[in-house]
């Protein structure tokens, strides 16, 4: 059985829902409720011990980190995320950094919620994730291809990147009208059955 350990919100958990949608299987969802702090509990953190989600429970093993998830579904499961040469695998690669790695950790729950202690409230959430996911996306902007997806003509592991931060910023209020490839892009992906069912709409919490 495949377990999925993850919260409805988490972009990361976001991922992986839309991964295992491509690759149609079945799973089973354990919400880890990211507000509650269950993430720090001793039975989470025997799966993950940086108190982070998403975890899985697949093919007899663990697994963290969903870029490292997404990658191995692709190895496993046939999907075709990273297709192409090696200058386009990095090229995906880079697209999908950009949202991952550069813009996600720092709109962390956590991390925002530090900014905003800290600050005494002179930093609110709105405006803290406001000023890192607007200037991100505009520039993934510029780094997208015109088509329908990030790269090419099929789902990459950058759609997968993109689509819930996507969903992020329209939840801060992210001005997302000098953007249009990436709103043309999102629009088109959140048409495909893969990506519709794994909105955080579509999970339990």
């Amino acid at each position: 059985m495949t377990v999925l350990y993850d919260y409805w919100r988490s972009s990361a958990s976001y991922r992986v829902r839309i991964a295992l949608g491509l690759a149609g299987m079945d799973w089973t969802s354990v919400s880890v409720d990211l507000t509650k702090g269950e993430q720090t509990e001793p039975a989470h953190l025997t799966r993950n011990p940086q108190g982070l989600v998403p975890a899985i429970e697949l093919d007899g093993k663990c697994f963290t980190q969903s870029l490292a998830i997404l990658e191995f579904l692709d190895e496993t499961r046939d999907l075709n995320l990273l297709p192409g040469d090696a200058a386009e695998r990095a090229n995906i690669r880079a697209l999908a950094h950009a949202v991952a790695i550069d813009i996600h950790p720092i709109c962390n729950l956590r991390v925002a919620k530090h900014a905003v202690a800290a600050s005494e409230g002179a930093i609110t959430m709105e405006g803290w994730m406001q000023a890192f996911i607007g200037p991100g996306l505009q520039a993934l902007e510029a780094m997208v291809d015109a088509g329908d997806y990030c790269h090419g003509s099929s789902v990459t592991l950058a759609d997968l990147c993109l689509v819930p931060q996507l969903y992020n910023a329209q939840r801060w209020k992210v001005d997302l009208t000098g953007m249009p490839k990436l709103t043309r892009i999102g629009a088109h992906l959140e048409s495909l059955p893969a990506f519709a069912a794994a909105h955080p709409d579509k999970t339990p919490h």
